[in-house]
């Protein structure tokens, strides 16, 4: 077979799986539509006029808590936490070191230990981050650097949190997610265990992001689908 018809069927495959994804990319896109707005309205009523209604990293927000409700970093702790806590620490960094490029190095830096030792490790937590330090803390009234974590960062992700519990009744996605049941038959079938995944996991140096009982319930279905094909 020719190099040719070979990358035909691969570019086919791409876009046959792309078309595939398409009902749930526009479902994903419609939640963060309603998230970003409600956000912005609801926000905006409440916000001082010194302030933005939404801040950019809401936008990246979105796209875990809608396009990727299962992981880890989407949980509402994470978004609510991650955001809020890192922008408390851009503000501090902004406050207590005037050099913006040293400022934010460290506020993103700072951001990811304290995100990763509390367990709200949420990406968007870096950019928020960020933005309270470009904000220039520093210039601005202490009132309005106490007021940004809480208003727009916290307000905005609580917000975007409830539209997405909201959306994903309707989605057919649990949110906050819980990995559904392995019926116990298939359990049974399996010869993987809980304590051999969190062996696995232990024995490597990354970090994956899969909640261990989703990781657990793919590799017992797996097995249990490789098994049925090798069975004639």
């Amino acid at each position: 077979m020719s190099t040719t018809v070979i990358n035909f069927f691969a570019h086919f495959t791409r876009f046959k799986t792309a078309l595939q994804n398409a009902p749930y990319a526009m479902l994903a896109g419609l939640g963060a539509v309603c998230g970003i707005m409600a956000c912005l309205v609801l926000t905006g009523l409440v916000t001082p006029a010194t302030l933005p209604a939404i801040v950019a990293p809401i936008g990246a927000s979105s796209v875990l808590v809608f396009a990727l409700p299962a992981s880890p970093l989407a949980t509402p702790r994470a978004v609510i936490g991650g955001n809020t806590l890192s922008a408390v620490i851009g503000i501090a960094i902004g406050l207590l070191i005037p050099n913006p490029l040293l400022a934010a190095g460290l506020a993103v830096g700072l951001a990811i230990v304290l995100m990763a030792a509390s367990r709200t490790l949420h990406p968007p937590g870096g950019a928020a981050a960020l933005t309270a330090v470009m904000l220039h803390p520093n210039t601005l009234p202490f009132s309005t650097d106490l007021t940004f974590p809480l208003l727009p960062v916290c307000l905005n992700s609580s917000i975007l949190v409830g539209v997405g519990m909201l959306f994903h009744r309707f989605s057919g996605h649990s949110y906050p997610h819980r990995a559904p049941t392995v019926p116990l038959q298939t359990q049974q079938e399996a010869g993987l265990k809980h304590e051999d995944i969190v062996s696995a996991l232990n024995a490597t140096d990354d970090v994956f992001d899969i909640d261990t009982k989703d990781l657990e319930r793919l590799l017992i279905l797996a097995e249990h689908h490789a098994k049925q094909r090798r069975t004639p």
